[in-house]
């Protein structure tokens, strides 16, 4: 006689699938708002600091993704950890992470968090519970699977979002994640930022069928969120981070959101049309979005939003400075923090 099945716990009605409008406070919208305008407005002085010549090497900026972060960082609470890829100065600011900190290693300084040997792609913050950004296509995906091993390890209750782009799902090691995170049924949320182009290449002629059914030979549930929308991905984190926390695996979250500059700085974009960018700005911006429901509401007067661009402008200008005024790090240092006797 064959043993009965066990009963899954019911599956959460999703953002991109439910009726309900995303209740929230106008204190919370507001927190958004600034939080995305922060982001917004970091990166595009990270951009400048770029053209005159004072981040080296790579710089990818996250303007067009900030309601990504900010609605999933919005569900996650203290003792849960972040792990994401090179495009991840919006996931440090979204985790609480000091703006001058982060530009200071953007430049290389020692006022950095990585000591300013991390630089764009390398940082980090374990008081945050930010365990970096990485480097390598699909490097940070078996990491935010064992971070999330280690949750369920210590018994801490915490889950583990591990943000990955439309091209790094295409990896071998992102499958074997999926495997044992399934397997083991690890508290871990993978956050797929589909933002159409793996540096020069369309999603679609690169990656066949959707992204988010990517888990479904696992018996990993998956769905598609307005990732333009903050509370559309608030509501969706919020359902799917307790349901995982919960016990009941691993959830895959594909965003369908929208990068306005090239893969990085280097990257002028060619394979895709003006056309194409502008639509986007002006029809899906997640800021503007949310600044028009904040006025239609009448939680906020133009003039309270100006003020709140003044005072995330002061903070950006205020990280630049710093970041400028902050020596280099010693070439000593490039024998520090390399080996950890545990």
């Amino acid at each position: 006689m064959a043993a009965p099945r066990r009963r899954a716990k019911a599956q959460p009605e999703t953002a991109a699938t439910s009726k309900r409008a995303p209740a929230a406070s106008p204190q919370e919208l507001l927190r958004y708002y600034r939080e995305m305008l922060l982001i917004r407005r970091f990166e595009e002085k990270a951009g400048q600091l770029y053209g005159m010549g004072l981040i080296g090497g790579f710089c990818h900026l996250y303007i067009g993704q900030e309601a990504v972060v900010t609605g999933v960082q919005a569900a996650l609470r203290e003792g849960d950890s972040v792990i994401t890829s090179y495009r991840d100065h919006g996931h440090m600011l979204a985790c609480g992470m000091d703006a001058k900190g982060v530009m200071a290693e953007l430049t290389g300084r020692r006022g950095g968090y990585s000591k300013g040997k991390g630089g764009s792609m390398h940082m980090f913050s374990r008081e945050k519970g930010f365990f970096g950004g990485h480097g390598i296509v699909g490097g940070q995906v078996p990491l935010g699977t064992g971070l999330a091993f280690a949750h369920k390890y210590k018994k801490d209750g915490g889950v583990c979002t591990t943000y990955l782009g439309d091209g790094a799902v295409n990896q071998g090691q992102v499958y074997e994640s999926f495997n044992m995170a399934a397997l083991w049924k690890l508290p871990v949320v993978y956050i797929i930022e589909n933002n159409k182009y793996a540096m020069g290449t369309a999603q679609e002629r690169a990656s066949a069928g959707e992204l988010h059914q990517r888990g479904a030979a696992y018996g990993i549930p998956g769905y598609q969120v307005n990732g333009m929308n903050v509370l559309d991905v608030k509501a969706a984190a919020d359902e799917w981070v307790n349901w995982v926390r919960e016990g009941n695996g691993p959830v895959i979250l594909e965003m369908k959101t929208y990068r306005y500059r090239g893969h990085s700085m280097s990257d002028p974009a060619k394979y895709r049309t003006k056309e194409e960018v502008e639509k986007m700005r002006t029809e899906s911006d997640p800021i503007d979005q949310l600044k028009k429901l904040l006025l239609d509401e009448g939680h906020a007067t133009e003039e309270a939003l100006k003020e709140i661009d003044r005072e995330v402008k002061a903070i950006v200008s205020e990280s630049a400075e710093f970041a400028q005024q902050s020596p280099e790090p010693d070439p000593s240092e490039l024998w520090t923090d390399v080996l950890l006797d545990a």
